[in-house]
């Protein structure tokens, strides 16, 4: 029996078409996205191949394709590791209270800015708020450290109300607050960007409407301008809960010490010091993927649960 192909050759010639003539219309455009693309298939997938070492007992004199396969060895010795639970609960207890008080810190900020009649104290609010991001992690740490030491700033105006001096880092009470308050002031400005970027898109004449209905400016924060910006917040926090175990190694390691490790080692320090400092690199690869495994499944939680309250979703 003969079959017809003749539609499925058109549809192909009919997308090459497409294809040529976007690409001749859109090739600035297209050209833009070569480097993203690069840097995505060098620095993100091809490092891909490298997770085989996660089932292996990898020796870098064999190489990863001669080293000894041991399945989900480096899996269970993690789970089994007597520091397992206490990692787990330090990465969920930083995670979340970084998403509970810092993801709602860059709205607000926008929001007020947006409210200021005075541009040009609106762009000087916002320069100052931008710099942080672009001071080195290092010289951040560095200036948390001579904050929070017993003769640091803090400390001299806690004396004042007859607060007793103490060197916070040495206490691990404190290592959660201090990292998330750091973190909310390194990074609140350059995260509000995003923020000011989708409140330019709001109609005007929803504005006026509202003051037509007689609506004052805190309403129309709630009706007007929340709803306006909230697929961007929905979208953003999505991300944000993808990325939640995802801490990043380097404040850490530069901000704690072996006394504080009961509240302040995470994943990824645990990694850092398995991986680098102690050679165990197939053991570091497994916890490493275990964590990505983690990530990713709270995104697709994430995603589904607002695409089902009807918030939208990234796909």
């Amino acid at each position: 029996m003969k079959v017809n192909t003749a539609p499925e050759i058109i549809g192909k010639k009919s997308f090459a078409n497409r294809l040529c003539r976007d690409l001749r219309i859109n090739g600035g455009l297209y050209l833009l996205l070569v480097p993203v693309a690069l840097f995505f298939i060098l620095f993100k997938y091809k490092p891909m191949g490298g997770l085989i070492i996660a089932f292996e007992n990898y020796s870098p004199s064999k190489g990863m394709l001669a080293s000894q396969f041991v399945g989900l060895e480096h899996f269970k010795s993690f789970v089994t590791n007597p520091y397992f639970w206490r990692l787990m609960r330090n990465t969920v207890v930083i995670s979340c209270s970084s998403l509970i008080f810092g993801f709602p810190a860059p709205i607000i900020l926008a929001l007020l800015l947006n409210e200021l009649s005075n541009k040009r104290f609106q762009r000087g609010i916002q320069l100052v708020a931008y710099l942080p991001h672009f001071i080195s992690m290092i010289v951040i740490c560095g200036l948390i450290t001579k904050f929070t030491a017993d003769r640091g700033i803090i400390n001299d105006l806690l004396s004042i109300f007859g607060v007793d001096r103490v060197s916070y880092l040495n206490y691990p009470q404190y290592f959660v607050p201090i990292y998330v308050i750091s973190d909310i002031w390194t990074g609140v400005g350059w995260s509000s960007i995003i923020y000011f970027a989708a409140l330019t898109g709001i109609d005007k004449q929803l504005y006026e409407a509202a003051v037509i209905d007689g609506a004052n400016r805190f309403k129309q924060v709630i009706h007007v301008t929340i709803p306006g910006i909230m697929p961007t917040i929905v979208t953003m926090l999505i991300l944000q809960i993808g990325n939640l175990l995802n801490l990043g190694y380097e404040k850490i390691i530069l901000l704690y010490n072996p006394i504080t490790y009961e509240t302040a080692d995470v994943i990824s320090t645990y990694v850092y010091r398995k991986g680098i400092l102690e050679g165990s690199f197939s053991f570091s690869t497994a916890v490493g993927l275990f964590n990505s495994v983690l990530n990713f499944m709270l995104l697709i939680i994430a995603n589904t649960v607002s695409r089902k309250a009807g918030e939208g979703s990234l796909w």
